[in-house]
């Protein structure tokens, strides 16, 4: 018998970063039906709460981070996940930002979580996110070293922008940017420098 799938009223709001594989911009990121350009996309969102409940239950200041392997085709499914949440989330804001990032509390990670093919365990460490404006910088102790910044536009005083972009997880409006990551849990393994980066704001609910 399958299980009946969680669901609890939540929201969120904060700030989402990305950096994978993929040549700038990822074809995966505007539609999973397009081919990546590498033979494996892997990236990871970083994530910061800066509002939100999952029930009674506070979600700001927690962090998170989701790093993942898919084909270059990822509408095949068939993704490896692993959620790391930040170790100072009490038990309950643990409980409620996996619910939400695994997708089992519905909302737009549910549609994200149909392509999840093997999902590892949810790892609990400190997460260190730091934003100076056009770039992004996270960091997990030992596993996770990333900085994504956004590319030169025409009038340096605006960065390039995908604007009324359709995506489950990010805003409409997106700022383009490229990414130097190191992440290996053993698994997963992220090694790039120059390639696909994003950042917005994101807006969740179920």
């Amino acid at each position: 018998m399958s299980q009946v799938p969680e669901v609890s009223k939540w929201w969120a709001r904060g700030l989402l970063f990305e950096n994978c594989s993929c040549q700038s911009v990822c074809p995966g990121h505007v539609h999973f039906d397009q081919r990546c350009t590498e033979q494996r996309c892997v990236g990871y969102w970083a994530m910061r709460f800066d509002a939100g409940a999952f029930e009674d239950v506070a979600l700001a200041g927690i962090a998170a981070v989701i790093a993942y392997d898919a084909p270059q085709h990822m509408i095949e499914g068939g993704w490896t996940e692993v959620l790391i949440v930040d170790e100072r989330a009490s038990s309950a804001q643990r409980a409620g930002v996996e619910s939400i990032l695994t997708g089992r509390a519905g909302g737009p990670w549910r549609v994200l979580d149909r392509f999840v093919g093997k999902r590892l365990p949810t790892r609990y460490l400190p997460i260190r996110i730091e934003d100076g404006g056009t770039k992004k910088r996270v960091t997990v102790a030992g596993l996770l070293e990333s900085t994504v910044e956004a590319i030169r536009g025409r009038d340096r005083s605006k960065p390039v922008t995908l604007e009324n972009m359709f995506n489950q997880i990010h805003a409409p409006s997106q700022v383009v940017a490229k990414g130097v990551t190191r992440y290996d849990d053993g698994e997963i393994v992220v090694s790039t420098a120059g390639t696909h980066g994003l950042y917005s704001s994101f807006d969740w609910r179920a």
